[in-house]
């Protein structure tokens, strides 16, 4: 087992708290500017909010729910909640009033920690259900008639006070090994299960992440926080990664104003989902044909040379070099200055990422590392290094992470990262660790250069009715790749041949006259030319809007819950083969 330099995770936020007391560390949105909190500020309010749970009985091992959107006090709580010994319970703002008691009754939470009064909406009705459920604290006063019996306590009352040293020794009692948090799975294939993890887990993904990334010079870092904290991903890679290395994070207010909190918080470092870089691919692309003549021009002249410095690891000739490093004036420092402008690196999570999405982004001289991973993992298995990333793979297992390729081509893991298991679920936790080994559900190789390669969802692949195993991502990547298209699912098991539903593009469906199926497919027909005959798409439909997570076609972390679409689509996509 490995040794780590901290004891717990609220104990790590304490170390630094004392080295870097009056140096901003959380910044938000107030009075339209952004403003920080201090390291001293953030664990002045830690030790209130822990003081405050406290008084309310909450004990080591309880666990407490957390519902909020990104923002300072997510934090706080998240800590405040560690450093008594208790267990975060993070939910989803998109969470139903089901969904929330699902969580409530499964997790036997003794309380919860709300931001707004909208969010309270539907968490106040699931927690005056939820028979362990005592209080709630509310960051906003929330609508009480909502709460029946339970007890409300104000955020800003609890926040008054606060003894940092006596909450600081409070948190040294607690060992790595103990449960974190339990976070709950976004739900792709059925109900949600709740994943336990240790301190010790979130450290072996700390100290992984600043291995991968000892390339980059760590020093002042700036994060910014946009993914949701509910997601294993964004808890580590944006919230305890920065942590300890003594980083800032500012929080974004929202997707709609990413493009200009990244142009204010003028980042180091982010993290984001494919979905996310595959929305940016395609308003780049829609604002240069806009643009068109010399702009169009020299933006391909600059995607074409970085795409071949990528593919020749930096090799150009005499001529290339000098028109690609006017290009880096005049087009790549642009496109850096929409994302801040000091980015050192883009990271991709969550899903699998295009690889055409990726060498786009890096020849615009933007370095995208994508890394691969699970809620069980806590949650990075591997992740591509700034030295040398290969885009159509995953990169190499992090620091002291073992992995290998079952003989149905399955991708195993084993070390620290490992979960503790689902909570209340022993039968479901011997199902996918054997013999200390995770068994992700994922297929997969290594290269040449131990590099790991993701073909597809073990449960995902789909074997047509000639026995052929068909990755459905890569067919849905292509498809999704084409400006006209948005999204894409292909259908096919037991079946002599794929068929899909697609989505097709807000933007460019605006500007659509003609009927849209069939101006969609001399677009299938192109995608086809570059797909085997067994992965070809022969007839489609068109989707009756978008996937969302509002219509629970998507997870809050942006992966489609094929089980859902299936079910609303399946009638039509059956009768595509008659």
């Amino acid at each position: 087992m490995t040794d780590y330099p901290w004891t717990n995770l609220s104990s790590m936020f304490f170390e630094n708290a004392e080295r870097l007391a009056t140096k901003p560390f959380l910044w938000a949105k107030r009075d339209g500017a952004y403003q920080p909190v201090t390291w001293s500020g953030t664990a002045n309010r830690i030790s209130a909010i822990s003081e405050c749970l406290k008084s309310q009985g909450v004990k080591p091992g309880d666990r407490v729910a957390l519902v909020s959107e990104n923002r300072p006090e997510w934090l706080i709580a998240d800590i405040a909640i560690m450093a008594i010994g208790a267990i975060t319970v993070p939910a989803y703002v998109t969470n139903t009033t089901a969904d929330h008691y699902h969580i409530l009754s499964n997790s036997g939470a003794v309380a919860a920690i709300v931001s707004t009064a909208r969010l309270a909406q539907n968490l106040l009705p699931a927690a005056d259900r939820a028979d362990e459920l005592t209080f709630v604290i509310a960051m906003e006063e929330p609508d009480r008639t909502l709460a029946g019996n339970l007890g409300i306590l104000l955020w800003d009352e609890c926040i008054e006070g606060g003894n940092p040293d006596a909450i600081r020794e409070v948190a040294e009692r607690w060992s790595d090994q103990d449960t974190a948090c339990i976070i709950y799975t976004s739900g792709t294939g059925g109900k949600p299960k709740g994943v336990m993890l240790s301190h010790r887990n979130h450290f072996h993904n700390v100290l992984g992440a600043k291995d991968a990334l000892e390339d980059l010079d760590l020093g002042d870092e700036v994060f910014l926080s946009f993914l949701p904290l509910s997601h294993s991903y964004e808890h580590m890679a944006g919230q305890f990664f920065p942590i300890s290395i003594g980083a800032e994070i500012y929080y974004a207010e929202g997707i709609e104003s990413l493009g200009a909190n990244m142009i204010e918080a003028r980042p180091t470092i982010m993290t984001a989902v494919p979905r996310l870089y595959e929305t940016m691919h395609q308003r780049i692309s829609l604002g240069v044909r806009k643009a068109g003549g010399m702009k169009e021009k020299m933006f391909n002249n600059a995607l074409e040379l970085g795409r071949k410095k990528y593919e020749s690891d930096g090799r150009l000739g005499p001529i290339e070099k000098i028109s690609d490093s006017v290009l880096d004036k005049l087009v790549r420092d642009k496109v850096r200055a929409r994302f801040g402008g000091r980015l050192k690196a883009l990271v991709s999570g969550g899903a699998p990422l295009n690889p055409d999405i990726g060498i786009f982004f890096t020849a615009l001289g933007l370095r995208l590392l994508q890394g691969y991973g699970q809620t069980e993992t806590a949650p990075v298995i591997s992740v591509n290094r700034p030295s040398g990333p290969k885009m159509h793979t995953v990169g190499p297992p992090m620091l002291n992470t073992e992995v290998k390729i079952a003989d149905d081509g399955e991708i195993l893991t084993r070390g620290d990262l490992v979960m503790q298991g689902y909570w209340g679920n022993e039968e479901a936790s011997k199902d996918v660790i054997r013999d200390g080994w995770v068994h992700t559900g994922d297929i997969g190789h290594f290269d040449e250069r131990g590099h790991l390669n993701i073909t597809d969802r073990k449960k995902d692949i789909i074997v047509n009715s000639g026995g052929d195993n068909v990755a459905p991502q890569r067919v849905e990547g292509l498809l999704s790749l084409e400006p006209e298209i948005a999204q894409a699912l292909v259908y096919g098991d037991k079946r002599p041949h794929l068929v899909a539903v697609l989505v097709p593009d807000d933007a460019w469906l605006r500007e659509q006259q003609a009927d849209i199926h069939k101006a969609l497919q001399p677009v299938v027909e192109r995608v086809n030319e570059r797909l085997s005959m067994i992965e070809k798409v022969r007839r489609f439909i068109v989707a009756d809007g978008p996937f969302t997570i509002e219509n629970e076609q998507m997870t809050p972390t942006m992966k489609v819950r094929r089980h859902v679409v299936n079910e609303i689509y399946g009638e039509r996509l059956t009768g595509l083969y008659r």
